[in-house]
């Protein structure tokens, strides 16, 4: 605080006072002479008249004056009167970490239920939509939390989001589905080779129609568990459809995912349709399904977790940025039609229903699941031989294993440049 002091430059010496027998008497500067009169008591100050207080507040204090507004609650009585109650002290720790939530060093063993309230608090004051903190902030959550994050993921025709946020997505731990259905990312894209890593070997749901995907893309996808054994090794429903680089070759890649329960290969470029059949029944068991199976109606995966309105705030940032082109479209097809600019595509929007997947067929595949169980059984002793099938079996498949290990060892060039990578 400053004080700005502004005082008559003539003082006012006011009456002149002579002491004379006692007696106390007032001078008369303009007559010269002496009265003897009483004083008049003047009331005390402490200032002149002309004085003036000029009072400034630094910028921070004036900020921490406005946030302390932000520890109260305002409401009105049923009178119509303003009243206001301050926050709890638990409130007010929450709101000081969200804001200071990339500060935080780990989550580990912090309790579930007020590290939701903390991302609940992060996520309304958009900290997770900020460039390098946001990331750094989510990585503490899920490096935490999981699955409470973040189980499920869907990012159909969203590959704007994928280009903007991909190392957010990757962040992401323990899904358990995971749609990139029409986003056209290709065999050499960042996030199919993430799929391949160990935080994302819980998925049990992939979903890649129309990505542009080809042989290639399918033999990096499946190397881990071909060879290694990791990766994608418990998924149970996979959605190729609508990849036409996709070949016989490429349909053998995938028999290394032994607890596919469904697949879907339409409108790819298979050239012996039913020796692919009969090969995935043989070898997977998986059958051909005359009808289409609900499990590939993309409705089943939807985003779920905590960070789903953080996906929904990336999303509007991304139309946010994509308004101020929509001006321009009459300029654009100007220069377009001088040729001026090259042509520039506009965004395809990805149909469920494609024309190619009709002139192929219908091509989806299900695991037929063995019935016996259900039926009521005869004699006591049928239920001993079917254990004692069930004890060949598993030592059959154990044979197996341990020869198909054997196998593995025999790989070729392009298996060792993969394992090389990883």
């Amino acid at each position: 605080m400053s004080y700005c002091l502004h005082s008559e430059s003539h003082l006012d010496t006011g009456p002149i006072y002579v002491r004379e027998n006692g007696k106390l008497h007032v001078v008369n500067p303009g007559a010269g002479g002496v009265q003897n009169v009483t004083p008049k008591t003047r009331p005390f100050s402490l200032f002149s008249r002309s004085f003036s207080v000029e009072l400034c507040m630094n910028r921070e204090d004036d900020r921490a004056r406005r946030q302390r507004t932000d520890h109260f609650i305002f409401t009105y009585t049923k009178e119509g009167n303003l009243r206001y109650s301050a926050k709890s002290l638990f409130s007010l720790v929450l709101g000081y970490i969200s804001d200071n939530v990339d500060h935080i060093d780990s989550l580990i063993g912090f309790p579930e239920q007020i590290a939701e309230k903390l991302f609940s608090a992060a996520e309304a004051r958009q900290k997770f939509t900020e460039p390098v903190t946001g990331l750094r902030a989510l990585q503490k959550f899920t490096e935490a939390y999981g699955s409470l994050v973040l189980c499920s993921l869907c990012l159909r025709n969203r590959y704007l989001v994928i280009s903007e946020k991909l190392e957010e997505i990757k962040s992401f731990r323990e899904l358990t589905c995971l749609d990139l259905s029409c986003c056209k990312l290709g065999d050499e894209h960042e996030l199919l080779e993430h799929l391949t890593k160990e935080a994302l070997s819980s998925v049990k749901r992939l979903l890649l129609k129309d990505n542009s995907l080809s042989d290639a893309g399918l033999r990096r996808m499946t190397a881990p568990v071909r060879v290694l054994k990791k990766g994608l090794e418990n998924l149970l429903v996979l959605d190729l459809s609508c990849n036409p680089k996709i070949t016989d070759v490429g349909i053998g890649y995938l028999l290394s995912f032994k607890k596919l329960n469904c697949l879907d290969i339409s409108g790819t470029g298979l050239k012996d349709v039913n020796a692919v059949i009969k090969r995935l029944q043989m070898q997977i068991g998986l059958v051909h399904s005359k009808v289409p199976l609900k499990e590939f109606d993309h409705s089943n995966c939807k985003t779920e977790g905590w960070a789903e309105q953080t996906v929904l705030q990336w999303e509007q940032a991304v139309m946010e940025s994509l308004k101020p082109q929509d001006n321009l479209r009459s300029r654009a097809a100007a220069l377009r039609f001088y040729g001026k600019t090259h042509r520039i595509e506009e965004v395809v929007k990805c149909t469920l229903v494609e024309p190619e997947t009709k002139a192929s067929g219908n091509l989806q595949f299900y695991k037929d699941k063995v019935q016996n169980c259900h039926l009521p059984l005869k004699k006591e002793v049928a239920g001993s031989h079917e254990l004692k099938n069930n004890k060949k079996r598993a030592l059959a498949e154990q044979e197996r294993e341990r020869t198909s290990k054997q196998k593995h060892l025999c790989l070729t060039v392009e298996d060792w440049d993969l394992l090389n990578t990883y």
